[in-house]
């Protein structure tokens, strides 16, 4: 066997030509199964796109680099599934450019932290992660109290729907998002009228505790209060979790 391996390594020719071999199987192992990524993308009710608020939320998120010690995939474990609710399925990050996964997990999974606790409780956390958990080693981001730039939402969306995200800007991919998401949810979705809606939801959400200024803070934590809430997860856990009952 050593001598069948030397017999390679001083053929360059030979050694070329296996090494190509080995990247095109490589290549196809990841390549092929994108072109059935509709069968293994399972239909989930109540997914959308971001709305323009959560899409800036998500934009800090990446630029204050909270994805390198927050993961958000809860893999189909016991132990991950009973701290942190329903295992990730892949529809909730088919808008994601890129996913949010993680690599590892210096402090809790967030794929479900919506909801969990209140905008007081974030904002509050964000600012002095201590003051709310003690023993926490996060560091705290005051700054997120300063204005919200977001002139450029309209241009973010567009860049997504190159990707194929579907936001709208023409009547027709209107009425494909409200057959599809809802009416409500296809105001939201429309790039024509995306600050105004941005402005409205944040000052009905009261994310930052001050209706009377729009922050960073308030995209931050919208994003954080959407993250594993739009799927009816009821309809999965019964006969999921009941195995480990």
């Amino acid at each position: 066997m050593k001598f069948k391996h030397e017999s390679i390594e001083i053929n360059a020719g030979l050694l070329i030509a296996l090494t190509m071999v080995v990247i095109s199987i490589g290549g196809l192992v990841e390549i092929v199964p994108l072109y059935y990524i509709n069968d293994t993308v399972e239909q989930v009710d109540g997914v959308r796109p971001y709305t323009p608020l959560e899409l800036r939320g998500r934009d800090i998120y990446q630029r204050e680099g909270c994805y390198l010690c927050h993961s958000q995939m809860i893999r189909p474990f016991r132990d991950e599934m009973l701290r942190y609710g329903h295992y990730s399925l892949a529809a909730e990050s088919q808008y994601d450019h890129p996913f949010q996964w993680g690599s590892k997990r210096t402090g809790p999974d967030l794929a479900r932290v919506g909801k969990k606790y209140s905008n007081e409780w974030h904002v509050a956390h964000l600012t002095d992660p201590r003051a709310v958990v003690p023993e926490s080693i996060m560091p705290g981001y005051p700054w997120l109290m300063e204005p919200l730039q977001y002139a450029d939402v309209a241009d973010r969306m567009r860049a997504l729907k190159f990707t194929g995200v579907p936001y709208s800007e023409t009547q027709q991919e209107y009425d494909a998002n409200v057959a599809k998401f809802g009416q409500d949810a296809a105001d939201k979705l429309n790039i024509l009228r995306a600050e105004r809606h941005l402005v409205q939801q944040a000052q009905a959400g009261n994310y930052d505790g001050d209706r009377s200024r729009l922050t960073e803070m308030d995209a931050l934590v919208a994003y954080l209060q959407m993250l594993g809430t739009m799927v009816d997860f009821s309809k999965y856990d019964e006969g999921y979790f009941a195995e480990f009952r």
